[in-house]
């Protein structure tokens, strides 16, 4: 028996809010495109909420969940 393992280097998650254009520029597509995904719920690795008696949404793009769908990090503690 052939028992192989591969490992995984997992980044320093933080809980950043990943910019809409940061996620945009880093899997090229338009920003437009990202917020129209995460508000009709396509796109999973984030949240859209429209606060109320409001006409524009707010986003929050956790940096583990862009992560683990679009294989996207970036380090700002360094």
């Amino acid at each position: 028996m052939n028992d192989q393992r591969t490992f995984i280097e997992i980044p320093n998650f933080t809980g950043r809010n990943v910019p809409i254009t940061e996620i945009a520029k880093a899997i090229g597509k338009d920003a437009q495109y990202i917020r129209i995904g995460l508000q009709q719920g396509i796109l999973k690795f984030g949240y859209a909420m429209k606060l109320e008696n409001s006409s524009e949404f707010n986003y929050y793009c956790p940096d583990k969940k862009v992560w683990e769908e679009t294989g996207y990090f970036r380090d700002t503690a360094k």
